[in-house]
């Protein structure tokens, strides 16, 4: 498959800093400099996300929409992700099992939705969060979160737990709609072959190598809770982001991938098979990945294994399959694990694919100090001083991304 090695120029002036850069995974928290996107390994050979399988350059958004993006969507079905072996079920049912018109000291109105499916090999449902600003003289965006942590302590729709992973208030006090929910609704974190949840509703055939995971499942579930979002008048249909933190993050960008109703995607400190490139890559790398979590990835996926130059794709190319839609990437400096600088680059070698809509990305954009957000040309990064965790500061950054993206 064609390749591009991505070398780019380095000016006299910044060789003595890319000395100490290129030796360095990370920049210590305590000493952080601006790092040239040149300072990353120089010939990562990613695959070029512009080139077509039949070696074809795309050039115009026309002939990205048509092939190419087709083409790399496919590549991650079959040797990451896994094909879902259905879209919008028939007969899914929303039910309001909740509604509070003074939620928020009157702030918001409150709704608990139960949005429920039956496949050929059970039924099964999900618990759907729903606050919306008061007082708005138009539909609201709206932010989804798909949770990864216990629901009672993090998206308690009675607010008598409130936790910075899901900032309810500051969210409608920007005047975002806050929805929620727990991706165990979907199917559990854990290998039990694919015998409860989403899977054991319809998988009906016998699973193979192209078989769904669990990170293709709770993807599912961030669409039906989309196929809801939509109905509501109360909602701007158009203006719905789907947030993730870690395997959330993960999912936010397979979310985003695969449906493209989504507007804007956040990934947050979603590491390994999630916005950092696979190519280069410290900390958790692909046999770790599988040997802990196995049910997350299709079975082709294992296949790679120390073997990360061999595979078609890289997470850059995920990213791109985000275009034109507002991407925002965010890391944390103690968060070695998931590789911040490699979380960074997918977005910038996702950038050419932006610019055939005519967005920037991160065309041009150094590596940033830490807490000093890089926003605009349709999609954002910042790395945030701290560990592996979702924060206020992490949602102030996404809100103030969404509110200049759309407005244009």
């Amino acid at each position: 498959m064609p390749t591009t090695s991505f070398k780019l120029p380095v000016l006299p002036f910044l060789l003595p800093v890319l000395a100490v850069a290129c030796a360095l995974p990370m920049l210590p928290a305590a000493e952080p400099v601006a790092v040239a996107v040149a300072a990353a390994p120089v010939d990562l050979k990613l695959p070029d996300p512009l080139v077509t399988l039949g070696g074809e350059k795309v050039t115009t958004k026309e002939a990205w929409e048509k092939t190419r993006r087709t083409e790399v969507l496919e590549l991650f079905r079959k040797n990451i992700y896994g094909r879902a072996p259905v879209g919008r079920p028939e007969g899914l049912k929303f039910e309001v099992i909740d509604s509070a018109p003074d939620a928020m000291e009157g702030k918001a109105t409150r709704k608990q939705v139960k949005i429920s499916w039956h496949g050929p090999g059970g039924e099964g449902s999900l618990k759907l969060v729903l606050f919306i600003p008061n007082g708005l003289n138009k539909p609201a965006p709206c932010f989804l979160l798909i949770c990864n942590r216990p629901a009672a302590a993090n998206i308690d729709p009675t607010r008598a737990v409130k936790s910075p992973f899901w900032p309810a208030e500051q969210i409608v006090a920007r005047g975002y709609a806050a929805a929620a929910f727990y991706n165990g609704d979907v199917a559990p974190d854990k290998h039990d072959e694919f015998k409860s949840g989403v899977f054991k509703a319809f998988d009906t055939a016998p699973r193979t190598g192209e078989s769904w995971g669990t990170i293709a499942a709770w993807a599912w579930g961030a669409s039906r809770a989309l196929d809801y979002l939509v109905t509501d008048a109360g909602i701007d249909a158009k203006r719905v982001g789907v947030v993730g933190h870690s395997r959330g993050g993960k999912t936010a960008l397979w979310a985003g991938a695969e449906d493209e109703r989504f507007a804007m995607v956040v990934s947050n400190d979603s590491g390994s098979t999630g916005a950092a490139l696979a190519r280069g890559k410290t900390g958790e790398k692909i046999r770790d990945i599988n040997r802990v979590f196995p049910h997350w990835f299709n079975g082709n996926y294992k296949a790679f294994a120390d073997r990360e130059d061999e595979l078609p794709v890289d997470q850059h190319m995920l990213a791109a399959l985000i275009a034109p839609r507002v991407l925002y990437i965010a890391s944390a400096t103690e968060d070695d694990w998931a590789h911040p600088k490699n979380e960074f680059l997918s977005g910038v070698y996702a950038s050419p694919v932006y610019r055939l809509y005519g967005l920037e990305g991160l065309t041009g954009k150094t590596f940033p100090n830490p807490d000093a957000p890089v926003q605009g040309g349709g999609m954002g990064y910042h790395l945030r001083t701290g560990k592996h965790n979702l924060t206020e500061y992490d949602w102030g950054c996404f809100m103030d991304l969404a509110g200049r993206e759309y407005k244009n």
